[in-house]
């Protein structure tokens, strides 16, 4: 059995940032990673994905992006020799190919079963990241099994796709991205448009993101919101990184024939039931998006910031009824892609920390079991926590307190 001060499952941006942050402090620490560096990155993306943020935003403990194209958006394998690039530069005591297989409260400390023996910790990070298991809702189940279902996480081109219409469920990121690449590929798209957030990728000549950190958005803590949980419930940003630095929303994929309907409510067989809510949602997108620009708008009143004329917002007008239910026979679907978000599991966690929702139980990243933390969830300190741009803030602080309880420890 080997031992170790602080264990880190997880070889990703999380992984990372926790490591250099551990090494800071000169706390003795491996990183366990069931597969490569970035794995996630590697094999869980479709092939044209880029990065969502700028290449400038991509920030970690003592690294940043040093490359020609600050303003442009990573490819998934660029964000591979990153990552790899930063477990380098830290020289990050990483362990791959090592599968964590159980974890157990053991003394003062845990006891950690792998694919590749055990181990002993004081204090174990769990930095298995946001985006674990693909959401796929029960209904799907009920599907005709001619009927080819995917997630965006085995979603790798059109040419996959059996030949027919697309049906894609879910308008946030991945989905409206989906939606548009299929359908310039000549498949015929509809999308199913649940809650979203619509943005631009540009603003008064900048990029969004641009503004949101300028503004301090990004940084928000959890603290500082009127309610945390009504923030972290917030649909995910309708943004997608292109060389060309275009928008890409609901009005947009109409324009290009994708067809819109409401929320996916149930299935029975071929027949896809939809909610009559379509024009709810959108206004209420458009609200939010009006009271951001506003937001935008103000802080270049106020700072002076050198900024273009804004440009005009378009509300998105939904002319048409849209239909209560689809047979997907009858309408030439052959494939459902659900971009319905993720789930975090942890079969191998055998510490009373889950909660009744399967996650793990924690307060910016602390669980109530001493010596147990976890790093790289949504809003978990601050907004962009689950961000290669966020997570080392909270890395900082969690290994901040891990060095405390060491040093308790020592004069104990």
């Amino acid at each position: 059995m080997q031992r170790i001060h602080t264990l880190v499952i997880g070889g990703g941006q999380a992984g990372l940032a926790m490591s250099r942050c551990l090494s800071d402090r000169g706390i003795e620490h491996v990183v366990l990673e069931r597969g490569r560096i970035a794995e996630r990155w590697r094999s869980e993306r479709w092939e044209s994905l880029r990065l969502l943020t700028p290449n400038w935003q991509s920030r970690l403990p003592g690294y940043r992006y040093q490359g020609h194209d600050p303003d442009g958006y990573m490819t998934m394998s660029e964000v591979v020799r990153y990552l790899d690039g930063y477990a380098a530069a830290i020289a990050a005591p990483v362990e791959a190919g090592v599968a964590v297989t159980g974890v157990r409260r053991s003394g003062v400390g845990f006891a950690v079963d792998t694919s590749r023996g055990a181990w002993r910790a004081r204090h174990v990070v769990v930095a298995t990241g946001y985006c674990d298991q693909p959401r796929i809702p029960d209904a799907a189940a009920a599907l005709p099994a001619d009927i080819v279902q995917l997630s965006p996480t085995a979603y790798r081109s059109p040419a996959q796709l059996p030949p027919g219409g697309v049906l894609v469920v879910g308008a946030s990121s991945s989905g409206i991205q989906l939606a548009d690449e299929i359908a310039r590929a000549g498949r015929a798209v509809t999308l199913a448009v649940g809650r979203h957030t619509r943005l631009p990728r540009m603003y008064r000549g900048r990029d969004i993101m641009w503004w949101l950190d300028a503004m301090g958005v990004l940084t928000e803590t959890t603290a500082e919101v009127f309610d945390a949980a009504v923030s972290r419930s917030q649909p995910s940003l309708q943004l997608v990184g292109r060389p060309d630095r275009a928008s890409l929303d609901l009005p947009i994929l109409q324009a290009r024939g994708v067809r819109l309907v409401g929320r996916v409510t149930s299935v029975d067989g071929a027949r896809v039931s939809l909610s009559d809510d379509l024009v709810a949602h959108t206004a209420a997108a458009d609200a939010r998006l009006a009271r951001l620009l506003a937001r935008v708008d103000e802080f270049v009143r106020r700072t002076g910031v050198p900024a273009s004329e804004p440009e005009p917002f378009e509300p998105f007008l939904w002319p048409a009824p849209t239909p209560d239910a689809i047979d997907l026979r009858d309408a030439g679907i052959r494939t459902v892609v659900w971009a319905t978000g993720f789930r975090r599991t942890y079969p191998w966690l055998h510490v009373p920390v889950i909660g009744a929702d399967g996650e793990i139980r924690q307060a910016g990243g602390v669980t109530p079991v001493r010596g147990l933390y976890v790093l790289g969830m949504h809003f978990q300190r601050r907004r962009n926590s689950a961000f290669i741009d966020g997570v080392g803030a909270d890395a900082r602080e969690l290994a901040d307190a891990i060095a405390g309880l060491a040093a308790r420890a020592a004069v104990a």
